[in-house]
């Protein structure tokens, strides 16, 4: 037996049986089509089954399985907005949201993998690539033959992309790329990246950069005590030679990449909730069992306060998927509607696993339980695709018409 195969087999023996069920209050699940369902109880047996019984094993050893990639290929977790031509799943918004919700309630870490890959690297390529990008390159990353990443963020520029210097130059039957993109999810593993990088005019352009090519490499970022069984790293460009057919060529500017985190942070507010839900079942569960004082500590006026708090959040946060997911499908959802929706789901997400945590007491910091894993997840989730402080200056912005920042 090897030592991978092994371990699998230790922690499907060591930790307890996945029987999450999720709460729906305000009877949600009514709004939903069949279909939806169907994806939602597809997506959380694979997750029970794929994820559940390993994560602790790999966030205690910051460990990326990555055959989980060629997994969430068959399943569809890989682009299931694009069309289906492409290797995509052809699905509405919401089945998108759904399928970021499950996913997290497993694990943050394998969450990003999956909505950096549709979000961050198909859809641009979908959405600004030609037709011969599109057919080159979607099926293979729709079907987990191969792991994408999306260099946006740099060493000095985080929250102002714009100042970005990762730049290229015309040297007449290539591109020449030179910069550095920092705290990229998937880039160890990746086979691709879609880097934003600015022309000699100033102008910023998508190009798709691959594994191989000479001056390009993907330095690991280690010691994480967050997103531990996802991998990240850097994007480094020294003198590469990218070819011209790799430029994204139907839109340039800001607007391409912030377009693409619009898409990345709907996948968010979805996904936080999940971790929301995980936390609160577990913590709904463990007071049940919990005895102190000769009774469950489930009957104690604190405890029940705490748990009818997050369940009134989870609800309130479902609605506003719900209803965002909408918006998306009938195409009126804005920029800030999902800004708000990404910033308040994680925060509320955030305050459920702080809260969770209090009622499991000193378990809640072991790996018995999925708090700690959660709450330490989702303070990444909080800072990366715009920071909570970002996504209220967004809102602020969008209330007064005055921007905070430029």
């Amino acid at each position: 037996m090897s030592t991978i195969t092994a371990q699998s087999a230790k922690a499907k023996k060591s930790l307890k049986q996945d029987v999450y069920e999720h709460p729906d209050f305000y009877q949600i699940d009514s709004l939903l089509t069949e279909e939806h369902k169907l994806i939602r109880s597809s997506i959380r047996d694979f997750v029970k089954r794929e994820i559940s019984p390993y994560i602790e094993d790999w966030a205690q050893r910051a460990h990326f399985p990555y055959e989980i990639v060629k997994k969430f290929g068959e399943i569809g977790a890989f682009g299931p907005t694009i069309p289906q031509e492409y290797g995509g799943g052809g699905l509405d918004y919401i089945s998108y949201g759904i399928l970021m919700q499950e996913i997290e309630r497993g694990d943050s870490g394998m969450r990003s993998t999956a909505s950096v890959q549709g979000s961050l690297v198909m859809y641009p390529i979908y959405k600004f690539g030609n037709e011969a990008q599109r057919k080159k390159y979607l099926p293979k990353l729709a079907a987990g033959e191969w792991l994408g990443c999306f260099g946006l963020t740099e060493p000095d520029h985080g929250s102002n992309p714009n100042g970005m210097v990762t730049n290229f130059k015309d040297k007449g039957d290539h591109y020449l790329l030179n910069g550095t993109k920092m705290w990229i999810s998937n880039s160890p593993k990746a086979d691709l990246a879609v880097v934003w990088a600015k022309d000699e005019k100033g102008r910023i352009h998508g190009l798709i950069v691959e594994r191989g090519m000479p001056g390009f490499s993907t330095p690991e970022t280690h010691g994480k005590w967050s997103l531990r069984a996802s991998t990240t790293g850097e994007l480094v460009f020294d003198n590469v030679k990218v070819p011209k057919e790799n430029l994204l060529p139907n839109k340039s500017g800001l607007g391409a990449p912030l377009m693409c985190l619009d898409s990345a942070r709907y996948g968010i507010a979805w996904g936080a909730l999940g971790a929301a839900m995980d936390c609160y079942e577990s913590a709904r569960r463990y007071a049940a069992e919990r005895i102190q004082f000769g009774k469950p500590i489930a009957s104690f006026q604190l405890v029940q306060k705490k748990l009818s708090e997050m369940l009134t959040e989870i609800t309130k946060a479902q609605l506003l998927n719900w209803r965002l997911g909408t918006l998306l499908n009938e195409g009126k959802a804005t920029t800030a509607q999902i800004s708000l929706a990404k910033r308040n789901n994680v925060q509320v997400a955030l305050e459920i696993a702080r809260e969770a945590r209090q009622i499991h007491g000193g378990m809640g910091i072991t790996g018995e339980y999925p708090i700690m894993r959660h709450m330490m997840n989702l303070e990444s989730v909080v800072t990366y695709e715009g920071t909570h402080d970002i996504h209220l200056l967004i809102l602020g912005n969008e209330i007064t018409g005055i921007p905070a920042f430029s």
